[in-house]
């Protein structure tokens, strides 16, 4: 039983850890495309890509945690 907790309380920590980071980086590229409109469409791709590399890592992080748990 006690496995099965410090599992959960690492899932969580990935989830938090995880929309933590899409949050700022989706802030810091709006606040980015507020400043300078011209490049919004880079700053959007940009930002999709990196949200995409965020979630991908939280998602192995989430497989070792299951794994191990």
């Amino acid at each position: 039983m006690e496995g099965l907790s410090l599992t959960a309380i690492g899932l969580g920590l990935i989830i938090i850890g995880a929309a933590y980071g899409i949050s700022r980086l989706a802030s810091s590229a709006l606040e980015s495309m507020a400043r300078q409109p011209e490049i919004s469409s880079k700053i959007q791709t940009a930002m999709i890509i990196a949200a995409a590399l965020i979630e991908g890592v939280a998602l192995f992080a989430i497989v070792v945690a299951l794994m191990k748990g």
